[in-house]
C-alpha cells in the first residue's frame, strides 16, 4: 500500500473550507487518526499550529473524498506518515465549551481511525510548522489533557496502556 499510494501524495496541504463537509446540525466534519507503532506501544503526536501543545493528526473531511481518505491525507499533510487504517473508532463529539467556538472554529464532529504507521517521511507538507514525537499511552494522555475529545480517541484505541 505504501508504494502504491505514493503517487497520490503531494507536498501541498489543502487549505480553505470550500469543500468542507458539515452535518445537518452545522457541525464541521473532521477526520483524524490515532497513529500507532506496529506493536501498539507508542502513538505519534504532532504540534498544534494554533496553540501550544500536542494533538492527533486531524482535519476537515472534504466533499471530494471518503472519510478514510481524509484521515490518510491529514496523516500525510500534518505528520508526514504513510498509514494503514486498522479500525474505525467511531464518532467523537467536540467537547469545547461554547465560548471557545467561533465562526472560524465551529463545533466539530470527529471521526477517528486507529492506524499503523508504515513509514515516516523526512519531508512532508507541514514539516516547516509542525514537530512530531512518539509517546507512550500515559505520556500521550497527559499531553492531550487539554483536549478531551483527543483523549477519548486515544482511549478508544487498542494501544497498550502504560
Amino acid at each position: 500500500m505504501a508504494s502504491g499510494s505514493s503517487s497520490s501524495r503531494t507536498m501541498e496541504s489543502r487549505t480553505g473550507r470550500s469543500k468542507q463537509r458539515y452535518n445537518s446540525k452545522g457541525e464541521r466534519l473532521v477526520a483524524g487518526v490515532v497513529p500507532l507503532t506496529e506493536d501498539r506501544l507508542y502513538v505519534l503526536l504532532i504540534q498544534s499550529t494554533r496553540r501550544k501543545g500536542w494533538v492527533l493528526p486531524k482535519g476537515g473531511w472534504e466533499s471530494d473524498e471518503e472519510c478514510t481518505e481524509a484521515a490518510e491525507r491529514e496523516a500525510w499533510e500534518e505528520a508526514g506518515i504513510v498509514i494503514r487504517i486498522d479500525y474505525d473508532l467511531g464518532e467523537v463529539p467536540d467537547q469545547r465549551p461554547p465560548k471557545k467556538l467561533s465562526k472560524d472554529a465551529p463545533k466539530a464532529l470527529y471521526r477517528f481511525y486507529e492506524a499503523t504507521v508504515l513509514t515516516e517521511e523526512t519531508n512532508w507538507p507541514e514539516k516547516h510548522k509542525r514537530e512530531r514525537q512518539w509517546f507512550t499511552f500515559s505520556q500521550a494522555k497527559e499531553a492531550l489533557s487539554e483536549r478531551p475529545e483527543l483523549v477519548q480517541a486515544l482511549e478508544l484505541s487498542t494501544m497498550h496502556r502504560s
